[in-house]
């Protein structure tokens, strides 16, 4: 299989959903899914496109009240494209005797390619080939090139080109039972060229109460010697539905070329008078195909030349890298910097979880912070502007600053449902995880880990700081002092393991002074503080005389840092959460052997009545998180911080072993992290959990869940596994750390690092790292690879020895 390609070479209809999941194009403002482009929706095909935050509201009645839910809409199929010989049936593959097949993920060109050579019930032998692109050059513009060589007959061809608005949100079963009509039909029209009098096609939509008009238009011709082939076009239209229709004589052994060029603009794109004007000028204008896959072809070179990750390890590990990467770009990309985005847990693939924006992008910026970090301060940007609306959530939470939604959507309100279906008992049950406070956490970590990485002054200066203030100041008002131990709890939040929402037979949602939320409080405490220290004195003032900070709260968030309850059981083990000691162990062997599959035990155990809160089981990392945060040393400076012992080697294996054994892995995340915390510990067993997470989407292995939509974290999770976790990359006072695990499994690596706006390259081998600097830097950089400090001036090349640190040879750089 080739390192570039994802590559499927038989025609699987009960794998389709999942193809069309992994095998999607887009650029970072729009995403199709890779559907084939003559297919409507069906059991087991579904075609769709989705702007990048492209939100709907709608109602539906459910067990007697009524559930609002904002949804990712899936907008105008613009990709529909078919054709038929001699007058006969629309083309279906399914109809046809397939006498070869391919269907290409081409990464590196960013290109889908379908080539299927079939024979028709006419006995005619025919191959069809089509390529289809999003363009990362122009954002407005994608196209399609369909190709159709006639091997043993000759006759008349049909081309239907269409622009289909009569489209509904039906890509996840579960959700089918609510409302799922977003779209009202506006207009569905035809147009000329007025230069050339060429026919072209127009529809206009607009979201029902987001009041989001969406305009597309399309270009369908021959290109292949149109005057030899007798070409004619014409169109029609009715509501919500316009197309174009391409006729023309195909003789034996020719191959008749028509290409698609289409546009996509909305009313909030910028630099337009009217989205309509703005398709249709644009489609107008559009160039051919092949430039435009020209063009596409040369960002994607940039693209790949700062974020590939080279891998000889002889295993398919490059290409689902480069799946994974080629996915992370394909959502967030330079196309993304100027819009109002955040990261879809999902990516804009899919409708699972309604194409909100959870905590996931804790996974997705490291990647982003090391290579394109203006992506990065886009996402943070998102945050930023929604910060009035978390500030509200907090003030009517009874509580200061800004507390962030679990689920975010358009506009920064908790988009969490109040119910969700258990599809293995039909039942609705309460749903509590808007009380994973956490995820604000996860947002000023992010904050502060960009500016280390990057640099970037003014963003502190402008966004980061007042986020992690005002995020503070709400952990500073949810926690509370208790006068026995003198120390601050935290009451009625969840941790990221979703099992756990409440104590056994409560009816009150919520647990006491989980362990990640609390030292990560402690943590952010010390941030804050080291934050405001950063700014200069102007901005500094400026900033406290905003938020009307004064020194009693800046006093108690300092004594915060020292002083959060941290919980032990079992001699040295951090509980997940106070009492967590007193829940029931799990029968893990009997579940195994009576289900096979357990991942969601949560769901289990509800169908049989009960309830995960009952049992010391995990569906991902939570303490566990702290680790994979965090290197043991910075996570024992944190417990001495707080007066507690650090953590020795002996505590830090020990708490490894305990969770890990109390884990379903419900998540695809799971694998991931579990990877990153036991690479030094237990190699074998994290090299085990790598392989599944860089399985989990490319073979589904949480049984249709990919289809909805790719599992973006865990995407760019393992990509940032081979980038930081694999390697040791961390920064520390300023230093770029490298302490390198599994160099015996990888080969050589090979990639590319930006710090503090600097671009290096690294390339890893079992024995020995070289980093190298490009040239035009102002100053060196001080490295550290296995406790070997040296300073790296510009364009010079340090070679270590990974096996004796006293071993190092210097080198010019590389012109």
């Amino acid at each position: 299989m080739s390192k570039w390609s994802l590559v499927y070479e038989e025609f699987d209809p009960k794998n389709q959903g999942l193809r069309e999941a992994l095998c999607a194009t887009g650029n970072g403002y729009f995403v199709t899914r890779g559907a084939f482009s003559w297919v409507m929706a069906d059991e087991t095909h579904y075609p769709a496109t989705y702007l990048a935050g492209g939100y709907n509201r709608a109602q539906t009645e459910v067990a007697g009240r009524t559930i609002e839910n904002e949804d990712l809409v899936n907008l105008p199929n613009w990709s529909a494209m078919t054709f038929r010989i001699d007058g006969g049936d629309w083309f279906n593959i399914q109809a046809m005797t397939i006498l070869s097949f391919r269907q290409e993920l081409k990464m590196k060109e960013g290109l889908l390619e379908v080539e299927v050579r079939f024979r028709d019930k006419q006995d005619r032998e025919s191959t069809l080939k089509t390529q289809r692109l999003a363009s990362m050059a122009d954002m407005h513009l994608a196209g399609i090139q369909m190709m159709l060589t006639a091997h043993n007959w000759s006759g008349a061809v049909e081309i239907q080109s269409g622009l289909d608005g009569r489209v509904i949100n039906a890509g996840v079963k579960r959700y089918r039972d609510l409302n799922s009509s977003h779209l009202n039909p506006v207009a569905a029209e035809t147009f000329q060229n007025p230069d050339t009098g060429e026919h072209m096609a127009q529809i206009l939509t607009e979201t029902k109460q987001s009041r989001l008009r969406v305009a597309q238009a399309a270009r369908t011709r021959v290109v292949s010697n149109p005057h030899a082939f007798e070409a004619k076009v014409s169109a029609d239209s009715e509501e919500g539905y316009v197309r174009q229709l391409v006729k023309a004589q195909v003789e034996h052994g020719e191959t008749l070329v028509v290409e698609k060029l289409a546009s996509l603009f909305t009313s909030r794109d910028t630099a337009i008078s009217e989205p309509g004007v703005a398709a249709r000028n644009a489609v107008t204008h559009a160039p051919s195909f092949n430039r435009l896959a020209h063009d596409h072809e040369r960002v994607w070179r940039i693209l790949w030349d700062r974020c590939d990750i080279e891998l000889d390890d002889g295993r398919n590990t490059q290409m689902i890298l480069r799946v994974h990467i080629f996915h992370l770009l394909q959502t967030l990309s330079p196309n993304t910097i100027d819009l109002d985005v955040g990261v879809p847990a999902r990516g804009w693939h899919g409708e699972a979880y309604r194409g909100h924006v959870f905590w996931d992008e804790l996974f997705i910026l490291p990647f982003l912070n090391f290579r394109l970090p203006q992506i990065s301060r886009s996402c943070l940007r998102y945050r930023h502007l929604r910060l009035p609306e978390a500030r509200r959530a907090a003030f009517e939470d009874g509580k200061k600053g800004a507390m962030f939604p679990w689920q975010s959507g358009s506009d920064g309100r908790e988009e969490s449902q109040k119910v969700h279906l258990n599809p293995r008992s039909g039942r609705w049950v309460p749903d509590n995880s808007s009380i994973q406070r956490h995820v604000s956490l996860a947002i000023a970590y992010n904050v502060w880990r960009h500016y280390e990485i990057s640099g970037a002054d003014h963003f502190l200066e402008l966004r980061g700081a007042e986020l992690i203030l005002e995020i503070t100041r709400f952990f500073a008002s949810l926690a509370h002092l208790n006068t026995h131990t003198g120390r601050y709890e935290i009451h009625r939040v969840m941790g990221p393991d979703e099992y756990h929402e409440a104590y056994p037979d409560s009816d009150e949602p919520g647990l006491h002074n989980n362990a990640y939320t609390n030292i990560m409080v402690s943590w952010l405490c010390g941030v804050a503080l080291r934050a405001l220290a950063t700014l200069d004195a102007t901005h500094r003032d400026e900033l406290l005389d905003k938020l009307a900070l004064d020194e009693r709260e800046l006093t108690l968030w300092d004594e915060m840092s020292r002083k959060m309850t941290v919980c032990f059981h079992d001699g040295g083990i951090i509980s997940q959460f106070e009492g967590y000691e007193n829940l029931m162990e799990f029968d893990w062997d009997g579940y195994r052997q009576k289900y096979g599959d357990i991942q969601r035990l949560d769901r289990i155990l509800e169908a049989e009545g009960d309830s995960a809160d009952r049992y010391k089981l995990s569906k991902q990392a939570d303490v566990l998180m702290l680790f994979y945060l965090f290197s043991r040393e910075e996570l024992s400076q944190q417990f001495q911080r707080l007066g507690y012992e650090p953590l020795t080697e002996e505590q830090w294996q020990h708490n490894i072993d305990y969770y890990l054994a109390r884990t379903s892995h419900g998540s695809t995340l799971s694998y991931m992290v579990h990877a990153a915390v036991m690479a030094r510990s237990h190699p074998e067993k994290a090299w085990q959990l790598f392989t599944q997470a860089l399985h989990s989407d490319i073979d589904d292995i949480q049984g249709g869940t990919t289809p909805e939509g790719i599992h973006l974290g865990a995407m760019a999770g393992t990509v940032d596994l081979v980038q930081r976790c694999f390697t040791g990359l961390d920064v520390r006072d300023g230093t770029l750390h490298f302490d390198p695990v599994f160099t015996d499994r990888m080969g050589t690596v090979t990639l590319k690092l930006r710090y503090q706006g600097r671009w290096l390259q690294v390339v890893l081998g079992q024995d020995e790292m070289t980093v190298t600097a490009q040239k035009g830097w102002t100053r060196p950089l001080p490295l550290n690879v296995r406790g070997q400090a040296r300073e790296l001036q510009p364009g010079e090349s340090l070679t270590f020895n990974l096996g004796h640190s006293e071993a190092e040879k210097h080198a010019p750089a590389a012109d």
